[in-house]
C-alpha cells in the first residue's frame, strides 16, 4: 500500500469511490478541485490517497489552517485554538474490502502531518454519526479526538440544494453530525507507514 499525496490524476477515481461510499451526487471533480486547492498551502498538500497497485482504495481530503469557511455547524467558542490555527478534515473513504487494515488511519496521519508542517494545531470534523455502528466517530475518537457538539440535519441542504442521494436517507437526508477536534499535540505522525 501506497499513501500518496492528491492530484489531479487521482480526481476521477476518487470522486468515483466517494459518490460510492457516501451516496449520489457527493462529490464531483470541479467541488473536489476547490477542496484540494483548500488544502494546499505553503506547497504542502494535506490531502492524500491509498494506492494499492492500480487502484485507489481510499483518500482523505483536509483544509489548511485558513483556508476554509466556518459555518453554522461550528461551534467555534468550544475550540481549544484560534480559527487561524483550525484545520479541516472535509472527507475519507475506503473501499470496504480494505477496512480494518489501518488505511483510514494512515490516511489521518499523513494529513496531520501536512496540516502540521503548514502551521495548524488541531483539526475539525464533522463525524457522520450514521455510520455503520458509528464506526467514523469511534475510529476519531480512537485517534484522539474531542467530542464539541451534535448537529442533527448536518447534510440536509445538500439533499434540497444539489441533488444529494444519502445512502442511509435516500433523496433527503437526514443524519446528524458530530462535531469532533483532534489536536495535533499529542499526534504521533511516526505511526503513519508507506508500504
Amino acid at each position: 500500500m501506497q499513501y500518496l499525496p492528491l492530484t489531479e490524476a487521482f480526481f476521477p477515481a476518487v470522486v468515483l469511490l466517494a459518490n460510492q461510499i457516501h451516496g449520489d451526487n457527493y462529490l464531483t471533480v470541479s467541488e473536489l478541485q476547490q477542496m484540494w486547492q483548500s488544502g494546499i498551502k505553503n506547497n504542502i498538500n494535506a490531502s492524500f490517497i491509498a494506492f494499492d497497485n492500480t487502484t485507489v482504495v481510499g483518500f482523505r481530503i483536509s483544509y489548511a489552517a485558513g483556508q476554509w469557511l466556518q459555518d453554522k455547524w461550528c461551534s467555534v467558542s468550544l475550540w481549544p485554538v484560534s480559527s487561524t490555527k483550525m484545520a479541516y478534515f472535509k472527507s475519507v473513504g475506503v473501499k470496504p474490502e480494505y477496512r480494518g487494515e489501518g488505511v483510514a488511519k494512515n490516511l489521518l496521519l499523513h494529513s496531520i502531518c501536512a496540516l502540521q508542517q503548514q502551521g495548524a494545531e488541531a483539526g475539525l470534523a464533522h463525524i457522520w454519526r450514521e455510520s455503520p455502528g458509528n464506526a467514523a466517530q469511534l475510529y476519531f475518537a480512537k485517534a484522539g479526538a474531542k467530542l464539541l457538539y451534535v448537529h442533527p440535519d448536518r447534510w440536509r441542504h445538500l439533499s434540497e440544494t444539489m441533488g444529494y442521494i444519502c445512502p442511509c436517507c435516500g433523496n433527503l437526508c437526514r443524519c446528524t453530525a458530530a462535531e469532533m477536534v483532534l489536536p495535533f499535540a499529542k499526534i504521533d505522525n511516526s505511526l503513519a507507514v508507506s508500504e
